[in-house]
């Protein structure tokens, strides 16, 4: 199954900080969207040409190339012309953000910001442009006979309720979300408990461990990979 909707559109994050670039990702795709990454003004360029997402978020400082720079030749090209674009930047400055907006930026976010209001901007952008937003479909999940309502943060296993604490709703929503691609124990602890990824891995093996018991038929949904962490299969035969 596809990790999301066919109709979901794709969204390029373009920043050099590692966790500002997992922030974004998490909940953009969180909430349906399809999301590419590049660190440079460079590659963003190539990755825009190529993919031609619906949006980028584009920070304001990057190595080598400015955002400025990035927006301007976005601009020129009229491969790219046409993509919506949220600028991040820490400065607040009245005269950086005129000249974004004059470039053609959407919109203009200074760090820090909350993730749930950029979501919230790259729909009303999408909306405004004409670019879909995320279908209802996103909201839910089906793997096999697990189904993951992610508004309703509801799980059922060939129709019966799990009762799942909010930790654990968290942790089998990341590896659904991600299935097929293994995630690392440091990974799952900085993203489910947003802890620090160099304790308490045995919290990570412990969480599976009781999710693994309550979610019965589909407990071996989740693979272990013995040294590194855990899989959801991507692939699995719905129940009947």
């Amino acid at each position: 199954m596809n990790p999301a909707p066919v109709s979901a559109e794709r969204i390029l994050v373009v920043d050099d900080e590692p966790e500002i670039v997992a922030l974004v990702v998490y909940h953009l795709a969180k909430a349906g969207y399809r999301v590419s990454t590049a660190s440079s003004g460079q590659d963003a360029i190539e990755l825009a040409r190529r993919e031609r997402p619906a949006l980028m978020v584009l920070d304001l400082m990057l190595p080598g190339m400015s955002g400025f720079d990035v927006l301007e030749q976005l601009r020129l090209d009229d491969s790219t012309r046409d993509i919506a674009v949220i600028m991040l930047t820490a400065r607040r400055e009245e005269p950086d953000r005129i000249r974004g907006l004059s470039l053609g930026a959407d919109d203009y976010l200074t760090k820090p910001f909350s993730p749930a209001e950029l979501v919230l901007r790259v729909g009303a952008i999408l909306r405004r442009t004409g670019g879909a937003m995320p279908s209802g479909t996103a909201d839910a999940l089906v793997i096999g006979p697990l189904h993951i309502d992610r508004a309703a943060m509801a799980v059922t296993v060939q129709g019966q309720s799990v009762d799942l604490t909010p930790t654990e709703f968290k942790l089998l929503l990341t590896l659904a979300e991600r299935r097929g691609r293994v995630q690392g124990r440091g990974h799952l602890l900085e993203t489910v408990w947003e802890a620090a990824p160099d304790i308490q891995t045995r919290t990570v093996d412990m969480h599976v461990q009781r999710l693994r018991t309550k979610l019965g038929a589909a407990g071996d949904l989740i693979e272990t990979v013995r040294g590194f962490g855990y899989r959801l299969k991507a692939n699995a035969p719905r129940s009947v």
